[in-house]
């Protein structure tokens, strides 16, 4: 009697007391679901690249002074955004933030709005100012220098301006905030609150955007409670304010807000049809309540321990952790369908050659020794082979991928644990007890007997007997040109396409409980993305020079480098036609015209009169940073030590205790632009500032590091790929050996699954669907199914081929007893995950389509292309003869 066998009877012999502690162990485990970090959050992406040190670099050493801080923006777009009455509106919306608690409690001390509203209204308070001191006596001037010095004006005093003024006078006062030869003043430059496509000398514009600043606690993925709640209000106060043009209203907790809204009710609606979908199957191939019950409860436990988990490891919930129930549920039918058919083909079976026992005379208790012996050795390999090739994903560079991986893993353990041990004892104290009853429990296996089913699932055993050598070649031709494709497979990856669309027409008919709401945060991203310089970290890179930073021609390159980055086609180009780059250079640019010594420090050093310092850097950095210690932090850095020296009434370190070390470029990207691009523009924007020089410049940021981690994406999958197929194949090699004295089969089991997952990358790349972290785990999936299914057939083909008259025969019964549980499970798999077509969130739908064209191509290449294999592997190998002349003397 072997290990399996003896594992079977165990089972059968203390069914009771394996159901009391596997449901007690459930319950234990499954207490940790209670912990599972609440809400749905978009997977964040990073790596350990350079250009992440880098960036790294960046945020600990250049202080932006909104640390923090979070951003909404407040688009108002239209025919008329500069109108007089469209400017009213927004500064009232600002006093109607301030006015409301919710809004009110997050909103940040100091300047807590910024928008074009504003700036209008200072530079028309400014100019009745000055035309009212150069028409009074000195004293009076000297009352209005006073008011001028008293601070800028309020945001009330800014209203009252603006009401005051005719249609006519705010016109001058836009076209004066807006004159592109007028230099800038102030850390907001105009441009970046009007659409980019603005003209100059134009009163009209498509679009302007209001800013309003949060109080947002450091640490963390998400905002607070706090700061959502107001962004929220923030979004139906400027519904109700903004009355002559249209608006909408974007941030971070809105986003999060939405997508989870959306999410939840999208599987609101998929989730019953995957449940109608899995139930049909289920009856169909089951054709008893009773076993679908079981199969249900089984797979609800996995589910159980999977959230325990989750809940016990401080996992939390992100739209790539939603693919893992989905996947339990169809492995889980996967097992429960292998289990019950095996018992069910058991008690049809006879005791054995020469009994004259008939299969009424079979107990459940021996049939399920029977069938589960036949079946554990199967679940067994395909969990450990499945679980190691979701485990292949802790290899990857991103963070929720290892999550998924591991999580995955942990799911199939527990799959096997029910199925394999609590599903099989609850299985034959039901059948036992309904026995008893007089109910007959004796039903046969999905997929056996004269049925279409059957010669359906013949079609592989027929190709297989007249010409495996072309299925085998057509295969690998196909996989050769999946493979090839792949090489040439996107890697993009934009964070738009994991925002919800609105829901389409046909959602409408539903019924309330089932019916999506109307959502524009997709488009609304979009048209941000297109229209405004986005400060968010996926729409800004960073070029970071360190080095001798105050050597003389550093500002010139400086000039070369953002030159480069006029001439690129990703960053972001303002309505006055120059890019939105802030650096030292920019800083110069709004400080000398304001203050008289940065000014005349930057004439003193400028040899060649082009505006641009040349000389005695040092003194220039300083002069900055008196006039504007700030914003200088913000892309200067400079270290300082020693004692303090009194300045301008401010404590500051003297310069000779001072040391340069870095400069800063940031740059405006645009929304949606392709991370390749931007980084091959950037880097040769980076080339540009360090050609001929000591300088050490490194192109970085958010995007550039997401397309660093997504080209390692595919390398890693290779490696892993490589890895795992290595650990699968020695592992089924030895359970072969073991069981069979067979050394080939192991790598022959392996070789559709690597079949599968080429077709997989050629769909891909044929439908243009780009290979990143949210279709990586993909390969997980395939290879995880793949070897399962394969696993299953190899297994089952081996153990019918010792008393079958030849392979084709072993295949047939293989096909029809096993070949009807794959098919069912490969069913309810494909359309679980089908059904996320039916989704909001393109990712989810992609995601869908994916997994279940990975699913099928799974199915078919282990019932159409391994038989293929298995008849050759026989025909040569000379395993199928030894093994038949075993099996008589081994029923003596």
């Amino acid at each position: 009697m072997d290990l399996a066998e003896r594992y079977a009877g165990a089972i059968a012999r203390h069914s009771k007391l394996v159901i009391a502690v596997l449901l007690v162990a459930t319950a234990v485990v499954g207490y940790g679901a209670g912990g599972i970090e609440g809400g749905l959050t978009i997977a964040s992406f990073g790596g350990d690249s350079t250009e992440a040190q880098k960036l790294e670099y960046v945020r600990e050493n250049f202080s932006t002074g909104e640390t923090n801080a979070t951003a909404m923006q407040v688009v108002v777009r239209g025919d008329d955004v500069l109108s007089k009455q469209s400017l009213i509106e927004t500064l009232r919306l600002q006093q109607r933030l301030r006015a409301n608690e919710t809004v009110n409690a997050t909103l940040r001390t100091e300047a807590p709005t910024a928008g074009l509203s504003n700036l209008v209204a200072v530079e028309a308070l400014r100019g009745e100012r000055a035309d009212s001191a150069g028409n009074r006596t000195e004293s009076n001037a000297t009352g209005a220098d006073a008011r001028a010095a008293a601070g800028p004006p309020t945001l009330d005093e800014q209203l009252a301006q603006l009401e005051s003024m005719s249609e006519a006078e705010v016109e001058r006062a836009v076209l004066a905030v807006l004159d592109p030869d007028r230099p800038a003043s102030g850390p907001t430059d105009p441009f970046s609150l009007v659409a980019t496509d603005y003209e100059p000398g134009s009163t009209t514009a498509t679009a302007r955007v209001l800013f309003v600043f949060q109080t947002a606690e450091s640490g963390g993925d998400s905002l607070s409670d706090d700061v959502v709640a107001g962004q929220l209000a923030t979004r139906d106060l400027a519904e109700e304010t903004v009355e002559s043009t249209d608006s909408f209203v974007f941030g971070a907790g809105i986003v999060d807000e939405v997508s989870g809204q959306a999410t939840g009710e999208s599987f609101a609606l998929i989730t019953p049809v995957a449940f109608a979908i899995v139930l049909v199957v289920l009856f169909v191939a089951y054709r008893d309540p009773f076993d679908v019950a079981l199969g249900l409860f089984g797979t609800l436990l996995v589910l159980v321990w999977m959230g325990g988990f989750m809940g016990w490891a401080g996992i939390g919930v992100t739209q790539i952790l939603i693919a893992v129930p989905f996947l339990l549920i169809g492995l889980s039918i996967d097992y429960a369908l292998h289990v019950v058919m095996r018992y069910r083909e058991a008690r049809e079976e006879t005791d054995g050659p020469g009994s004259a026992a008939d299969a009424s005379d079979r107990s459940p208790a021996a049939a399920m020794r029977t069938g589960l012996a036949g079946v554990a050795v199967a679940l067994a390999a395909t969990t450990f082979t499945t679980a190691v090739g979701f485990l292949s994903n802790l290899v990857s560079p991103i963070g929720s991928i290892r999550e998924f991986g591991l999580v995955s893993a942990v799911g199939i353990v527990s799959a096997f644990v029910v199925f394999a041990a609590l599903v099989p004892a609850l299985k034959l104290e039901l059948d036992g007890l309904l026995e008893r009853v007089g109910l007959d429990r004796r039903r046969s296996a999905f997929g056996t007997g004269e049925t279409r089913i059957n010669r359906v699932l013949g079609l592989g055993t027929t190709v297989a007997r007249r010409a495996p050598i072309a299925v085998v070649a057509i295969a690998l031709v196909v996989s050769a040109g999946g493979g090839y494709a792949a090489t040439d497979i996107d890697t993009s990856l934009n964070q738009v396409d994991f925002l919800p669309r609105d829901s389409p027409e046909w959602t409408d008919s539903l019924p309330e409980p089932f019916r999506p709401g109307d959502y524009e945060l997709r488009e609304n991203v979009v048209f941000l993305n297109d229209a405004f310089v986005q400060t968010r970290d996926a729409s800004q890179a960073e070029i970071l020079v360190e080095g001798p930073v105050t050597s003389p021609d550093t500002l010139d390159r400086l000039a070369a480098g953002r030159a480069s980055v006029a001439d690129s086609s990703t960053a972001v180009t303002l309505g006055n036609g120059r890019p939105s780059v802030d650096g030292p250079l920019a800083l110069l640019e709004r400080t000398a015209p304001a203050n008289e010594t940065v000014a005349a420090v930057v004439a003193e050093n400028d040899d060649d009169g082009d505006g641009v310092p040349d000389r005695n850097l040092a003194a220039v950095y300083d002069a900055v940073y008196a006039a504007a210690p700030q914003e200088a932090a913000a892309v200067i850095q400079r270290e300082c030590v020693g004692s303090e020296t009194q300045r301008d009434g401010r404590a500051a370190e003297s310069r000779a205790d001072c040391e340069y070390r870095a400069l800063r470029l940031s740059v405006s990207i645009r929304g949606g632009s392709d991370t390749g691009v931007v980084t091959d523009e950037m880097r040769a924007a980076a080339a540009a500032v360090e050609a001929d020089t000591d300088l050490r410049v490194t192109a970085t940021g958010q995007p550039i590091v997401t397309e660093l981690v997504q080209r390692g994406l595919l390398r890693t999958l290779v490696e892993t790929f490589l890895i795992t197929l290595g650990v699968i194949v020695a592992f089924l090699t030895t359970i072969f050996y073991r069981r069979y004295g067979t050394l080939a089969l192991g790598a022959i089991t392996m070789v559709p699954v690597v079949f599968a997952l080429s077709w997989i990358l050629g769909v891909m790349y044929l439908l243009d669907i780009s290979f990143n972290s949210e279709t990586a785990i993909i390969a997980g999936i395939a290879i995880g199914i793949g070897v399962d299914y394969a696993v299953h057939i190899s297994e089952r083909f081996l153990d019918e081929l010792g008393g079958a008259p030849s392979a084709v025969a072993a295949l047939e019964t293989t096909v029809a007893g096993t070949g009807g549980a794959l098919l069912a499970s490969a069913v309810t798999t494909a359309a679980g995950f089908g059904v996320l077509l039916l989704a909001l969130v393109p990712s989810l739908q992609r995601f869908g389509l994916v997994t279940g064209t990975s699913i099928a191509f799974a199915f078919v290449s282990s019932v159409v292309v391994l038989p293929s294999l298995l008849v050759l592997w026989s025909r040569y190998s000379g395993v199928a003869t030894a093994l038949r002349e075993e099996t008589p003397a081994a029923g003596d």
